[in-house]
């Protein structure tokens, strides 16, 4: 076997760490990269918005449903997505591995592809982290953001008589775990949206410019993440069914494996959309579409009712 092919017991942690460090690139907010004890990253703004998420094997991610590099890219989205979500601009990301000493060195180093690979998409850098042997393999990631100079939009700001708005898809990556769950690989357009999400990352600041009076990434299921913006605003939200279009593969999907492509489309999480609220008057950025409505209450209903059913995924049930 290849010394790539081969476990980490030969290679070494410090060994391993130049390999994958050797696969970085650096944009110009990286004042010091990877082999201090610690980077150094601008911060223009004087403000730095941070996010951290751990995605854990058997949890979060499969190695036989997604290769490395697909991991890699699914860690860096879900933390890219929330600085997004605040109407900011991703600059790095530190990445702490907890990995098993028979995982092969190439498997980390695909991995570390694809973290970088994500993050270049907006211009962001993987600046270092740390590494530690485990049973289980865990990735966390933390992600660092500049504002421009522009207040953050948090989930406490909606108002009734806003308009609730979407960008990017829902459905896809959860329809896609469903079908690799009952032991299948198509429809291909559901499976890569599982492997890899497309986040709307731009909408974000985009949204914040056009006055956006409260934002979140659609992590956990639409009608979940809305439930977290109703209660920090004190508002309710009501979201309509006729807003969302069953793509053909996702139809006839949901039609083979005997389930609602509604669940998958209000309540499935992954894809990291951005949902936020914006006030009537305002024209919607490009890639914004409207999805529901703000009124005066509490809760999250959809077409007027309550949702029958779990709203979207909570690690403790």
């Amino acid at each position: 076997m290849s010394e790539r092919g081969s476990g980490l017991v030969g290679l070494g942690e410090f060994g391993l760490i130049d390999r994958v460090t050797a696969r970085l690139s650096y944009g110009p907010t990286v004042l010091l990269g990877p082999g201090d004890d610690a980077a150094v990253v601008a911060a223009p703004d004087a403000r730095v918005v941070a996010s951290t998420d751990v995605l854990v094997e058997g949890r979060h991610f499969r190695r036989d449903w997604s290769g490395a590099r697909d991991i890699g890219h699914r860690a860096a989205a879900a933390n890219l997505a929330d600085v997004a979500a605040m109407g900011a601009r991703p600059t790095a990301l530190l990445v702490a591995l907890c990995i098993p000493p028979d995982l092969a060195s190439g498997w980390a180093e695909d991995l570390a592809d694809g973290l970088a690979a994500e993050a270049a998409t907006v211009g962001a850098s993987v600046v270092g982290g740390d590494m530690s042997a485990s049973p289980t393999l865990t990735i966390a990631v933390t992600v660092l953001g500049d504002l421009g100079s522009c207040p953050p939009v948090t989930r406490a700001g909606a108002l009734p008589g806003d308009v609730v708005a979407l960008a990017g898809r829902t459905g896809y990556a959860a329809a896609g775990l469903t079908v690799l769950s009952r032991g299948f690989r198509t429809p291909r357009l559901l499976v890569e949206a599982y492997r890899r999400p497309e986040v709307p990352y731009p909408a974000g600041p985009a949204a914040a410019g056009a006055g956006a009076t409260a934002m979140i990434d659609v992590s956990d299921g639409l009608l979940a993440d809305l439930g977290h913006v109703a209660q920090a605003s004190g508002v309710a939200v009501d979201v309509r069914r006729d807003a969302f279009e069953v793509p053909r593969q996702m139809r006839d999907a949901a039609q083979a494996l005997g389930v609602d492509p509604y669940t998958w489309l209000l309540t499935g999480g992954d894809d990291h959309a951005l949902a936020a609220t914006f006030p009537p008057a305002v024209a919607l950025p490009a890639g914004w579409r409207p999805i529901g409505g703000v009124a005066a209450g509490s809760g999250v209903t959809v077409d007027g009712r309550q949702w029958e059913g779990a709203a979207g995924w909570d690690h403790f049930r």
